[in-house]
């Protein structure tokens, strides 16, 4: 099928999708948990002082807080015994990056070699750049490992994307990265604002899914996320991008009420679907991600997600002294294995 028919046909069953929502039909009525921002994304490092360097050094994120937390609350936010975390926040424009190192228990299980895009527990944050080749020459000078041999320009014939330029790279626990520019008429409006900064902020998290339908029924329907668009990328570009030989992948983004970031799913339909996530994994593991979602209220959410998501919190926690940025918090899986962390301010 030709390129501009595939897409066309995909964001008809994407319009579908959104005109008929199914909680709708399934319940009579639509009742969602009104997730109106991405507070943070995060995840578990092995070295702290290592990570916080990196991301300050390379990328020029500035140090917001920095803790250490233990206590009955975190093991049962986290599903965790016996919890002592040292967690960083680090800030790049008005996004936030949370960063986690276990300092009990003292074991993690390191990223799976070799990783692929296509595999269902690959995530990262997109990093929005004022200038490609100066922040591409920026990763060079610290001599970062990259997955994309050279920035890659999205071509023409992808309407959509059509001019934006990516490069994908790992920090040095072998988290994914990538680096977005985008060209004038695309991507949201405050990347396109006067400034002398060469990293401007996070656009979004994006993860690999099964299905894009069910995962649109997961953070549209339950948790309130408004789908913003759709592209089919494929093509040397996008198999240099990903280095997946073969890449065509269905690119879906989503986004709260206030924004950016936002949430992308990644469908990639070449290669199917790699490897699942784990079913034993923990937050302790260096592949745990979670995007935290901020909800009025936690209670309805957790109700909501009820019997639809699994819980790795036993029941939503509370927390007085509110040392984490949150009053109220519980940690779920979506579809795929994808932690959220869904909390209230």
């Amino acid at each position: 099928m030709p390129f501009t028919s595939q897409l066309i046909r995909i964001c008809l069953i994407v319009a579908v999708l959104i005109q008929v929502p199914a909680m709708q039909v399934l319940a009579g009525e639509s009742r969602s948990a009104s997730a109106t921002a991405v507070g943070s994304v995060g995840f578990t490092v092995s070295d702290m002082d290592r990570s916080v360097a990196f991301y300050a050094d390379v990328l020029t994120f500035k140090l917001v807080s920095d803790v250490e937390v233990d206590g009955s609350e975190y093991d049962q936010l986290w599903g965790v015994f016996g919890v002592r975390a040292r967690v960083v926040r680090m800030q790049l424009g008005g996004q936030q990056l949370e960063l986690i190192e276990f300092l009990a228990p003292p074991d993690v299980r390191t990223i799976p070699v070799p990783s692929y895009s296509n595999d269902l527990w690959f995530q990262h944050i997109a990093i929005v750049v004022r200038d490609m080749d100066e922040a591409w020459a920026q990763l060079r000078t610290h001599h970062v490992r990259q997955i994309s041999p050279r920035p890659q320009t999205i071509p023409i014939s992808n309407q959509a994307a059509a001019g934006i330029k990516a490069i994908k790279f790992r920090d040095p626990d072998g988290h994914n990265l990538e680096l977005l520019w985008f060209p004038e008429g695309k991507g949201h409006t405050r990347w396109h604002q006067p400034g002398s900064n060469l990293f401007l902020g996070i656009d979004h998290t994006a993860m690999t899914v099964r299905s894009t339908e069910n995962s649109t029924k997961f953070y549209r329907d339950l948790l309130g996320l408004t789908i913003a668009g759709c592209t089919l990328n494929m093509g040397d570009e996008q198999e240099h991008l990903d280095s997946l030989p073969g890449a065509r992948a269905r690119v879906t983004g989503l986004t709260p009420k206030m924004g950016p970031p936002g949430v992308e799913f990644l469908e990639y339909e070449l290669p199917t679907a790699g490897r699942p996530f784990p079913t034993d994994s923990h937050p302790t593991d260096l592949w745990h991600w979670q995007t935290t979602l901020v909800v009025p209220d936690v209670e309805t959410a957790a109700a909501i997600l009820r019997g639809t998501a699994q819980f790795v919190s036993s029941s939503v926690v509370t927390f007085p002294d509110k040392t984490l940025g949150f009053s109220k918090g519980v940690q779920v899986r979506d579809p795929d294995g994808h932690a959220m962390q869904i909390v209230s301010p």
